[in-house]
């Protein structure tokens, strides 16, 4: 592991992480994101992910985050719809298949383990 450190999410730098056209249901939703630290066997990452307004489907990796700015309403395939926005944590589990309807543009930091 690295040296401790802080990072200030909602002034954070991002670069483009383009989505594959097949997630876009509707709209056209930008995605950015950053990786502030990732172990050395890259089974946990730690980041900063950002998405435009618009509808786009996932396969979700075991991960919790916390929604900085924005809102989402975020349907799990056979299980439960999740309204997120600011403040609130979720924890999404490996290979659920998820809808994202991205009501404002959304940012969150987020804890994954692979």
């Amino acid at each position: 592991m690295t040296h401790s450190f802080v990072v200030r999410i909602p002034d954070a730098a991002l670069e483009p992480e383009p989505l594959d056209p097949a997630q876009i249901v509707s709209g056209r939703p930008e995605v950015t994101g950053k990786v502030v630290w990732e172990s050395e066997d890259g089974r946990q990452i730690r980041g900063i992910w950002q998405i435009t307004p618009g509808v786009v489907t996932d396969t979700e990796a075991d991960e919790l985050f916390v929604v900085i700015s924005g809102s989402a309403t975020i349907e799990v395939e056979g299980g439960e719809t999740l309204k997120v926005g600011p403040g609130d944590m979720a924890v999404l589990r490996a290979g659920d298949r998820t809808t994202w309807t991205v009501h404002e543009t959304l940012r969150k930091a987020y804890a994954i383990n692979l």
